[in-house]
């Protein structure tokens, strides 16, 4: 059977869902029919086609009625439950079939309940202690609406033909039928805590569960800076109203003589009416600020709490404490968003001025922000109802490819290659008949790598002596190359790597910097009284300064690291993450220099005094690795004529 007919089935049974759906709907029926089809394919085709067809039957009515794509993981949940128990022969026989009407109808309740009561961000308790009455109320409606599903499925699953179910038993499956051998082995190997199989399905869930977890968190900090803003608007509004309430002339009097001044009493009725109008203001006050604190000019009474009289100072809130210098200056400051004994609250200050563009007082409004955290619960369990649907769908899809494209494939070409035998000529094609029939079509590289290991082990068959033989000759080969290396790459007398590795390195670095991943610097150590040494002590005892100069810098820097260019010149390259602390090297090996010239008890060739030069890989300006080597060769030459400044011999 295709897998176009396979897929016509499923859309078939979604078809079903839908239509079901839209009848109770016209008839204005008390039970679902939404879930006929999604029982049925999950029966006959398992968990894949089940939560597939139950998934898009939400998804497709979310067009319309955008809340049923959070009630998708009740349709998911039945789909699973529906497979689990259909593999275990509950629809061979009509009582075992039954028996599942009554666990349908608690699952599906359970589940219908409790994401009706989040999503309206019920309390968890009443939910618990009332369940059992809806439940009851709902039951006749979900026994007739389980009982036509689970029935129906059953009728239908009497009528399949066989060819159909083999067909849809195999969904996914990208090769032969496996012998019950195999099975066990791969069962066994499946579930080891380093298989394949674990490490994809925690890539897997890891990497599903991150992404619902990033949408989920950008969805809401976008909801909540879109409602405090809003918050933001609408404070605004009413502070510009307050502010229009005040007359920058009266401030003066207000202060001085509080209620008793003119008009006072009018504006503080206004302003009491503004307060009532919004349940959300908390505090509405208006202060003027001087150095020595808030001045009262209106402060509101509140039911908890009496305002300030007129002309009294409040001293500085801590939250507005960064904001002191506009404040006595008279101009706006952002709002300010507080959680303190005070609660969650907005709060913002605006500047009254008068005729002359003078500050007289700030309108002071703090607005509470309880509904946002309201808000932000209720819109949290939605997006944990779409995802919880949404990432089990992704999962199962996920897990039948890395079950049946990866994993099934993998382990029997390893169990296939692991237990091939040479010991006979009819083992060996026993064997490979064995591989052969697997017929793996993955159409990807695993099946490449079944199509490799195919040939491999026909090779294997016809040169496996050739092969050992071969084996031998290449190790020989290999241990006389690795030699040939090392003397062509290696200074005779200090021991470390010569010019001609040098230049290998620099062309490796040339080839990272065309390819655009460089990351390396360059220290250029110049050795310095080679030349007194050797016509003093004689070139042996010059030698051995050499030595011991390079001793030194293998020590600091690294043996595989240094590089003799010349006479007395040597090269560290160090690359990749250890650049970062290159000049700390630097540091060290002119400590240890010094501190080695300053031991009285060393003969003078065992004094190592040299100049130092580093330069570091800049993208922006090198082009080859020798630009790097000269600006290092520069600062060396600088450090050696800044040393013979210094020397006193």
């Amino acid at each position: 059977m295709s897998a176009g007919k396979i897929t016509l089935i499923c859309i078939a049974g979604l078809a079903v869902n839908l239509v079901g759906s839209l009848v109770t709907k016209v008839l204005d029926l008390p039970i679902y029919l939404d879930t006929v089809g999604t029982i049925f394919i999950a029966a006959l085709g398992g968990y894949i086609p089940g939560i597939s067809v139950g998934f898009f039957t939400n998804l497709t009515k979310a067009f319309v009625d955008s809340e049923q794509m959070y009630y998708s993981s009740i349709s998911i949940a039945i789909a699973i439950f529906t497979t689990f128990l259909s593999r275990r022969g509950y629809f061979l026989s009509l009582p075992k079939a039954l028996l599942m009407i009554p666990s349908l109808i608690l699952l599906a309740g359970i589940s219908d309940f409790l994401i009706e009561n989040f999503l309206k961000s019920s309390s968890i308790l009443d939910p618990i202690k009332n369940f059992h009455m809806n439940l009851a109320d709902n039951f006749p409606n979900e026994l007739l609406d389980k009982s036509i599903a689970v029935l129906s499925t059953f009728y239908l699953l009497q009528h399949t033909p066989q060819h159909v179910k083999k067909a849809f038993r195999t969904i996914g499956q990208k090769q032969a039928p496996l012998t019950d051998e195999m099975k066990r082995v791969i069962s066994q190997n499946s579930y080891m805590r380093s298989s394949l199989r674990t490490k994809m399905l925690v890539l897997l869930m890891v990497s599903s569960l991150l992404l619902s977890f990033s949408v989920s968190l950008i969805s809401y900090l976008l909801f909540r800076e879109t409602i405090i803003e809003d918050r933001i608007k609408m404070v605004d509004s009413i502070d510009t109203v307050i502010l229009n309430e005040i007359d920058p002339k009266r401030v003066d009097d207000y202060l001085r003589l509080g209620r008793n001044a003119e008009g006072y009493k009018q504006v503080e009725d206004r302003l009491y009416s503004i307060r009532n109008s919004n349940r959300s203001i908390r505090f509405i006050y208006v202060y003027r600020i001087d150095e020595d604190g808030c001045h009262v000019v209106f402060d509101l009474d509140t039911e908890s709490m009496a305002g300030d009289k007129p002309g009294d100072i409040v001293p500085f809130a801590e939250t507005f404490m960064p904001y002191i210098d506009d404040l006595l200056a008279g101009r706006p400051i952002p709002p300010i968003i507080s959680d303190d004994s005070y609660g969650y609250v907005l709060s913002l200050y605006k500047p009254l001025y008068d005729a002359n563009g003078k500050c007289q007082c700030y309108a002071g409004i703090d607005f509470s922000l309880d509904l946002l955290t309201d808000y932000g619960r209720t819109f949290l369990i939605k997006l944990l109802a779409l995802f919880a649907g949404c990432f089990i769908f992704i999962f199962t899809i996920g897990l039948g490819f890395i079950e049946n494209g990866v994993i099934i494939p993998v382990n029997t070409m390893a169990y296939c290659a692991r237990t091939f035998s040479y010991d006979s000529e009819s083992a060996r094609e026993e064997n490979f008949t064995r591989i052969r029939k697997l017929d793996i079509r993955t159409g990807d590289e695993i099946e490449n790598l079944y199509a490799s290991l195919l040939m491999t082990m026909k090779n294997v068959l016809g040169y496996f002596n050739n092969l050992k033989r071969a084996k031998v000759q290449v190790t020989n080969m290999q241990v006389k190359v690795m030699a040939m290396d090392e003397i062509a790459y290696k200074d005779s007398l200090t021991g470390v790597k010569n010019k001609a590795a040098y230049d290998k390195k620099i062309a490796d670095l040339d080839a990272k910097i065309e390819a655009g991943h460089a990351i390396f610097c360059i220290i250029m150590v110049d050795v310095n009284f080679l030349k007194k040494v050797n016509d003093t002590y004689g070139h042996e005892r010059g030698n051995e300064y050499l030595i011991n100069a390079c001793k030194l810098v293998c020590s600091v820097f690294g043996a595989e690291n240094v590089y003799r260019i010349g006479g007395d010149e040597f090269v560290v390259i160090i690359d990749d993450d250890r650049v970062a602390i290159a000049q700390y090297f630097v540091k060290q090996i002119r400590t240890e220099m010094e501190r080695k010239n300053a031991n009285d008890s060393l003969q003078p060739w065992e004094k190592i005094s040299a100049a130092v030069g580093v330069a570091y890989y800049e993208s922006d300006y090198d082009k080859t690795a020798d630009e790097v080597f000269k600006r290092a060769d520069k600062e060396m030459y600088a450090n050696k004529l800044a040393m013979k400044a210094q020397r006193t011999d």
